[in-house]
């Protein structure tokens, strides 16, 4: 009898947490589309390259690009060819077979289930029913985390990535080395992301002498490269005055470190040059000595917790919504909270507080038209990895 009262309420639990997080969904969804201008918006890039690929065009094509543009009335045009690798155009293809308005709404239910399919993966590593049952809880937070909440309002594509790091720590932890380094390796489909990412989980491959993952990191890179090449053979000399265009007009407004530098040297060069390089490699010397030195007792999960912070803030260019990878990290520290205290309390204060703290920053990014302010995320994120981490190894000894 007690058997069968726990499974039913197991069952019910299931089914009211799908329930809750549809409707959340789908209110989301449809508020974001009515409201949100997003042909636009970044979305529309995307969107664009896509269609462009299905009707055989190329999205490196200046004319064929704003003429892309023009068939849709957008007016907004900040770049002449499509600001990202010529590659990612083929991941855009699903959307671009819908028309813009049932693309975005698609994606809008796409990026919300890959955030609750990601804690969902990462909660389980636990297999504890306490861990389960936060499930919704932290879903619904994250949807008001600065990041996420701005990723859902512009139609950003970090769901992608975020998809990619949750792949590639299930496959390293499975011992898939070389499947996971060729996943890993899309990351570097957004260049200044993947760039950092890639250099510091290098580290940890090669302090575990993984030389499967590295491969695999390898084979992805040259794989994109050729694919790239297939569309368009000058597509990495394209890319790369696109990106320095891009680069250009937005100096000094951004939460890394190369943006503070530029704001403290008030923009003279090469003061802010190398301030920011100073700073870039001494946090990314630092976290390769953690990595290096503890690569034994982390797990994949613990070694991407802090790759992912502080390889957003030692790069010279990521958004606010870049950060929607810190949802890896922070159900991390969710979890960790949970397990050591046996309580939910100190677990709901931490996402009361990152929410609120990143709320502020989106609230001040919308006014001031600067990103400068999503540090604190990056601050509080890595500072309570690294303290639970310490009291983990403390106990441990």
């Amino acid at each position: 009898m007690n058997v069968n009262r726990e499974t039913v309420l197991k069952i019910a639990g299931i089914l009211l947490t799908i329930v809750l997080l549809s409707a959340t969904f789908y209110l989301c969804a449809m508020q974001n589309r009515e409201r949100q201008n997003y042909r636009n918006s970044n979305f529309f890039f995307f969107w664009l390259s896509g269609r462009m690929v299905l009707t055989g065009e190329n999205p490196y094509d200046q004319t064929q690009y704003l003429a892309g543009h023009d068939a849709e009335g957008v007016t907004w045009r900040p770049n002449k060819i499509f600001p990202y690798p010529l590659p990612l155009a083929l991941f855009m293809i699903p959307l671009g077979a819908l028309a813009l308005p049932n693309a975005y709404l698609a994606w809008q239910f796409a990026s919300q289930i890959i955030i609750a399919l990601t804690v969902f993966i990462l909660l389980g590593r636990w297999q504890n029913p306490a861990h389960s049952r936060l499930l919704a809880p932290i879903v619904i937070f994250l949807l008001f985390f600065g990041p996420v909440y701005l990723t859902l309002q512009v139609g950003s594509i970090g769901a992608l990535t975020l998809l990619v790091m949750l792949v590639s720590i299930s496959l390293l932890e499975k011992e898939k080395s070389l499947l996971a380094g060729i996943v890993l390796a899309l990351t570097i489909l957004k260049p200044p992301q993947g760039l950092t990412i890639l250099l510091l989980a290098g580290v940890w491959f090669l302090a575990r002498k993984d030389w499967k993952a590295m491969q695999g990191v390898a084979i992805g890179g040259i794989a994109i490269l050729i694919v790239g090449m297939m569309q368009d053979p000058l597509w990495v000399i394209k890319f790369r005055e696109a990106s320095q265009a891009v680069m250009g007009r937005t100096l000094g407004i951004q939460s890394n470190v190369w943006a503070y530098s530029y704001l403290i040297c008030d923009g003279s060069s090469p003061c802010s040059t190398a301030f920011g390089g100073v700073s870039a490699l001494t946090l990314l010397g630092l976290s390769g000595f953690f990595l290096w030195r503890n690569h034994a007792q982390l797990s994949a999960w613990e070694a991407f917790n802090v790759v992912i912070p502080i390889g957003f803030v030692s790069t010279i260019y990521l958004w606010e919504y870049d950060q929607i990878l810190y949802v890896i990290p922070i159900v991390w520290i969710v979890g960790a909270l949970v397990e050591r205290t046996k309580k939910y309390f100190h677990a709901f204060i931490f996402l009361i507080a990152i929410t609120l703290v990143s709320f502020a920053a989106t609230t001040l990014h919308a006014q001031t038209h600067r990103d400068i302010w999503n540090l604190g995320n990056t601050i509080i994120v890595i500072g309570m990895v690294l303290w639970l981490y310490r009291l983990k190894q403390n106990e441990q000894t």
